[in-house]
């Protein structure tokens, strides 16, 4: 009986009783498993992109929230087995599990995001999902495909199935598809990747625990909404033509040989990367992609279009 009311104390301790919160972030893959490839051959493996996006979520969680304790399945080129990657979120007794993933296709023209979780019927997870892909298509400007579960995949995810909590794994978009490949390659698409699914577990958290306060009430958190990259799917296009470690003046020779206006924005992140440089303004994704065609034939292999 003593066993098992010890056991009873240590599991209601998981339950936020104390007010904060434990979540699991997991970069896919890692050390000799890199995951997909891009579609060209200087493009990063998906290995190295899941660890970006993952450094970039664990940031905005720890910069904009309180009460929530952030645990990494890896923070360096390493590869935890699938199995300890369980094991470990189990062991801390995470209430959230978030496995970051990019997805690869035979058909180039495939592209879009996905959430996955072991089973619709797990209400919390499929929620969480329902809210990330949510946040990709309003706030990020990205092609949903959909919430799946083992039924849809035909087989099971182990670190979805033998996780004790809420969890989901994210396919952040298709490293085979070209247009995609080059976003996800981006310090900006990387962290618009990252803060639709920091918002959507923001709103999660929020709905399952009521009483716990999670925004910092710090007066520069109370603007997060504006400082946390994003994407407006409404307000037209860009062309993403680079991005650098020190600002460069946007007259320099190397934009003025795309014949439009250039303007650089200083990105809220702790990557070397800090900033990027659009060029022109279109109101629609045709105009924007005839430009882009232009560009590339200039010598701007690596330009994508972005929403402004």
């Amino acid at each position: 009986m003593k066993t098992v009311f010890t056991f009873f104390i240590l599991y209601i301790s998981s339950l936020s009783l104390f007010g904060q919160i434990t979540v699991v972030i997991d970069p896919g893959h890692g050390g000799n498993d890199p995951g997909h490839c891009g579609s060209h051959a200087h493009h990063a493996t998906e290995k190295e992109i899941n660890l970006k996006i993952a450094n970039f979520l664990g940031g905005y969680i720890e910069k904009y929230l309180q009460n929530v304790n952030v645990i990494y399945t890896r923070t360096t080129d390493t590869y935890p087995s699938l199995g300890e990657r369980v094991d470990l979120a189990n062991r801390n007794r995470a209430d959230y599990f978030i496995s970051i993933h990019c997805n690869g296709n035979d058909n180039s023209r495939v592209k879009g995001t996905e959430t996955h979780v072991h089973s619709l019927d797990i209400s919390k997870s499929a929620q969480f999902a329902k809210n990330i892909e949510t946040e990709f298509t309003s706030r990020a400007g990205r092609k949903s495909r959909g919430i799946k579960d083992e039924k849809d995949l035909q087989h099971s995810l182990q670190v979805l199935k033998y996780t004790n909590m809420t969890s989901v794994l994210v396919e952040c978009g298709f490293m085979t598809n070209p247009e995609e490949a080059r976003y996800l390659n981006s310090t900006h698409g990387q962290e618009i990747i990252a803060s639709a699914i920091f918002r959507a577990f923001r709103t999660t958290i929020e709905q399952n625990h009521p009483s716990i306060a999670f925004r910092k009430s710090t007066s520069s958190s109370s603007n997060s909404s504006t400082q946390l990259a994003s994407n407006n799917p409404q307000s037209g296009y860009m062309i993403q033509v680079a991005s650098s470690k020190h600002a460069i003046d946007t007259k320099d020779y190397y934009f003025k040989k795309t014949g439009l206006d250039v303007t650089r924005k200083e990105l809220n992140t702790s990557s070397a990367y800090k900033y990027v440089y659009y060029a022109g303004s279109f109101s629609s994704k045709e105009e924007a992609e005839r430009a882009l065609n232009e560009l590339k034939n200039k010598g701007y292999k690596d330009a994508l279009i972005v929403r402004s």
